[in-house]
């Protein structure tokens, strides 16, 4: 990596952010529960002079600090919940609570954001608004909507806003880019088949809805296959199918629990269509009704090309070229940062965890976040944010 000024001094103050990392890490909270995380966030914030407001979202934090006359206004985006999980890391700060784990590396990004809070409130004359999003809940239930349906752009507009999460199988502390879609929308669905059940031994007096479900899971696989264009990218997952208890008698429902993925509003739009025709129609065939819950959950992440190409340079002049990959792969995982992105232009990048031994992927009981991302996350966003606000982003 490169020696630039503003890496050397976040990495000089990481041990201090690290440790905070590790107390988040034994400290997990739910979605709209973070109580703890908030208290925490929005006291650092006060003693290093940002306005701190708080209750978006229940638990969300957004930290303001205004310099100066100038127009512009920057958001950097921090995820703070953690997972349903029983951690099994074996890390001395692993989690003191059964269940619940910080599998994504929420903690990590949340001590970047603030290792970079202080550093610019303390070391960086800008002129302009700095609004620092601490948002709760973004495995579940998504608090980025959340926050914006209670006025997170409203009460503070951004003329840019942006986001990173941590990444396992990317060297550590590399930079990823991508402009246009970056990430995946994600739907659930929920197909019931309501029939009438029977004995085992007397089929012909019932409508069996077991054979029916397993019809459909084959006539599911042939959306993807027949319905969307090769050059798109689709997915459609049964991930469950529940029915019955017994083997000699005919259940009177099933159920069919999907996954649905796009990168691409259209095909979105066209998969919904498709999944909801061939499960009434299937249904139909065999004499059972079909019931389809279909809920839109995040879209489609959506990179917009200046904000981008902003957030490329400052990588490249961080670290340099050898460490930055420009226009990484659109990836099939989903963010509700997507959200935020469909109200305020920017991006959202990533920052490689670690590849080989131990570069364990997210959501996985034994993850842990890379410490020493916490400075070279932080110099990241410590020097965007003097780029953004003090040389007035050019070419923005």
């Amino acid at each position: 990596m490169t020696t630039h000024p503003m890496l050397t001094a976040l990495q000089a103050q990481a041990s201090e952010f690290i440790a905070l990392r590790r107390d988040l890490h034994r400290h997990p909270e739910l979605g709209l529960s973070e109580h703890r995380t908030a208290q925490l966030v929005a006291e650092r914030l006060e003693a290093w002079g940002y306005t701190v407001h708080r209750g978006l979202a229940t638990t969300g934090v957004v930290g303001q600090l205004k310099r100066g006359n100038g127009p512009r206004r920057l958001g950097l985006r921090a995820d703070m919940d953690a997972l349903p999980i029983q951690e099994t890391s074996g890390k001395p700060w692993a989690s003191a609570h059964d269940g619940v784990m910080h599998a994504c590396g929420h903690d990590g990004h949340t001590a970047m954001l603030l290792a970079a809070a202080h550093h610019l409130a303390h070391h960086v004359d800008f002129s302009g608004t700095l609004n620092l999003i601490f948002q709760p809940a973004e495995e579940y239930p998504g608090g980025a909507k959340l926050m914006i349906e209670q006025g997170l752009f409203a009460r503070f507009p951004c003329d840019a806003v942006f986001a990173m999460h941590n990444m396992p199988g990317i060297p550590q502390g590399r930079l990823v880019l991508r402009d246009g879609a970056a990430l995946a929308s994600s739907d659930d669905v929920t197909i019931t088949l309501h029939a009438t059940g029977g004995h085992g031994a007397a089929p012909q007096l019932a409508t069996d809805p077991v054979v029916a479900a397993a019809s459909l899971v084959m006539a599911l696989q042939t959306v993807v296959s027949r319905n969307v264009d090769p050059q798109q990218m689709a997915v459609v997952t049964v991930g469950a199918l529940h029915a019955g208890r017994a083997s000699n008698v005919i259940p009177d429902r099933a159920t069919l629990e999907l996954s649905v993925r796009s990168l691409d509003p259209g095909v979105r739009d066209l998969l919904e269509r498709r999944i909801r025709a061939l499960a009434v129609a299937q249904a139909e065939s065999f004499g059972v009704r079909a019931e389809v819950d279909y809920k839109r959950d995040y879209p489609v992440l959506v990179n917009t090309l200046a904000e981008t190409d902003f957030a490329r340079r400052v990588a490249l002049e961080l670290l340099g070229p050898d460490h930055v990959t420009l226009n990484g792969p659109a990836l099939n995982g989903s963010e509700d940062f997507a959200v935020m992105l469909e109200h305020c232009p920017g991006s959202y990048l990533l920052i490689g965890n670690g590849d080989g031994e131990g570069g364990c992927m997210v959501h996985n009981p034994g993850y842990d976040f890379h410490d020493d991302n916490v400075g070279v996350g932080a110099a990241y966003w410590a020097l965007l944010a003097e780029r953004f606000l003090v040389d007035a982003a050019p070419g923005l």
